[in-house]
């Protein structure tokens, strides 16, 4: 079943559109972005996004931010790709200035310590949850959900088991995934 997709208003709305989901984000906005581009504004379907998504991550910059580009390039082109950078970034960088002002003055105080400790489990939470309701979008990879969960599995074991730099890991299974699912699709 195709979701019915609609597009933002006006540049205006991207631009408010990504600066609410930059601020409810806190160590990371994976989790909302999908939820907002998917399942409430519909901009965007379920295997649009895994697939905007795996672009964002091998682009260099943080993985949304190169997201909100491609989404606003997709709506409006360069001005919308550069008015969702903005929508992005303008805020929270406001936002970041004025906290670090008030964290040079509270570093040493164990609350803050804690509260900060608290926020990044409460992140990690949220960054699997979005990763198990992406799942059901591998039913319609070329290299359907074993062989994909395989790959993600390995992908853990070489980074958190064996300590191998990511960017070899990615490299290297990302290399091979590319190969098969062009050998499966043909190309």
């Amino acid at each position: 079943m195709e979701q019915t997709k609609f597009q933002p208003k006006s540049l205006t709305d991207l631009f408010f559109s990504f600066t609410i989901l930059a601020l409810q984000g806190f160590g990371g906005v994976l989790a909302i972005v999908q939820r907002e581009l998917v399942e409430k504004k519909r901009w965007l379907t379920s295997e649009e996004f895994v697939e905007e998504w795996a672009v964002a991550q091998i682009m260099p910059g943080p993985n949304v931010v190169n997201l909100s580009m491609m989404v606003g390039n997709r709506f409006f082109g360069l001005r919308g790709a550069l008015v969702a950078l903005a929508g992005m970034l303008t805020f929270p960088l406001i936002i970041l200035l004025c906290l670090a002002l008030i964290y040079s003055h509270f570093a040493d105080n164990l609350m803050v310590a804690g509260a900060l400790r608290g926020m990044s489990s409460v992140t990690a939470g949220m960054i699997i949850a979005t990763g198990l309701r992406l799942l059901v979008t591998l039913k319609h990879h070329p290299l359907g959900p074993r062989v994909c969960l395989m790959l993600s599995a390995l992908c853990f074991c070489a980074v958190a088991l064996f300590r191998l730099p990511l960017v070899l890991v990615l490299l290297g299974l990302g290399g091979v995934s590319c190969v098969w699912v062009f050998r499966r699709l043909g190309v």
